[in-house]
């Protein structure tokens, strides 16, 4: 559903409305509508309120904790082939998650087990984590993982229920991307959990520099920007709805 009330999905309607009524005028909302969230400046300004005010921080700099939890982020998918290789896209997660570890932020390493219903027969990403931090040297007494999650809250809920009542209130080092850390930071703390925020994967760069109004690239409307556009305003949505703001 989200899909409709995204810029594509708005200039799509927007358009079926324009030829049915044979208002041919309204078309042209629709071409300014896309035009504006496809071009890069566009995308630039939604990543940077979606990230904000996150910073990246070197491992070295988290406290310890009772567990270290990387959230799953679609970030794996089968190649083509006969041996159904795994490749990654996105592995800052992951990355980051092991190498808190290895510097002794915390004794055990959670891997959610986000998958999606619409990927065929691909493993979960929980389990393909382990087995990759173990091939790296983690010990697999360290390692845990969820059963099928698809949300945010679907994570926070499995999480909690691993921990059991012994612990009334854990601390954990929350691993996502930038982007995504406000919404899940807020699941997490509403499962009694004491976070320590540690957002990974930024998608802007320091300084929006003012160089970028005089680009011509960055007027000129682009799939790529679009793409962003959108995922930035997914997010937005995501916030509206667990009211995470």
């Amino acid at each position: 559903m989200p899909l409709l009330i995204l810029p594509l999905g708005v200039s799509i309607l927007i358009l079926l409305f324009a030829q049915k009524r044979k208002y041919f005028f309204v078309s042209r909302i629709a071409i300014v509508f896309l035009w504006f969230f496809s071009l890069s400046f566009t995308s630039q300004i939604l990543w940077r309120l979606v990230e904000y005010p996150w910073q990246r921080k070197d491992e070295s700099q988290a406290t310890n904790s009772d567990a270290i939890v990387v959230l799953s982020n679609n970030g794996i998918h089968q190649s083509r082939g006969a041996e159904k290789i795994i490749e990654w896209t996105e592995p800052d997660r992951f990355l980051s998650g092991i190498k808190l570890f290895k510097l002794g932020k915390a004794p055990k390493l959670f891997f959610t087990g986000g998958y999606s219903p619409f990927a065929g027969n691909i493993h979960q990403e929980g389990d393909l984590y382990i087995q990759e931090a173990i091939g790296l040297g983690i010990p697999s007494k360290a390692l845990f993982t969820t059963g099928p999650v698809l949300n945010t809250y679907e994570e926070s809920k499995a999480i909690r229920k691993i921990f059991g009542r012994q612990y009334s209130r854990p601390k954990i080092i929350l691993v996502t991307s930038a982007f995504h850390m406000q919404r899940a930071k807020q699941q997490f703390e509403k499962r009694g959990f004491i976070v320590q925020p540690f957002p990974v994967d930024f998608q802007t760069s320091s300084h929006l520099r003012r160089t970028n109004w005089k680009d011509p690239y960055n007027w000129i409307p682009n799939s790529q920007s679009l793409d962003l556009s959108s995922k930035a305003l997914r997010e937005l949505l995501g916030r509206t709805f667990y009211r995470s703001w």
